[in-house]
């Protein structure tokens, strides 16, 4: 029987896909620790609008078919990426 291998990757999906059919336990010899982070989590920021701001921005989304924290990042990324 052939040894089963980690896999070479670095998609969060691709993990987790595998993770999800395999055990742990079968790679304990493959493992190392690593001190430094493998995967960086976005970071959450809250923004406070007056609620018909809040009112406007959800219906704008909703036209757009997405909801109101995706426009709004969507927004956010346009002028950060804006020189």
């Amino acid at each position: 029987m052939r040894k089963k291998r980690l896999p070479k990757t670095d998609s969060i999906e691709a993990l987790a896909r595998f993770w999800d059919t395999h055990d742990l336990t079968d790679f304990e010899d493959e493992l190392e620790e690593v001190s430094e982070r493998v995967f960086e989590r976005d970071t959450v920021v809250e923004v406070r609008l007056p609620t018909k701001d809040a009112k406007a921005v959800k219906r704008m989304a909703k036209s757009k078919g997405v909801d109101s924290p995706d426009l709004i990042r969507q927004w956010v990324l346009e002028k950060v990426k804006t020189p």
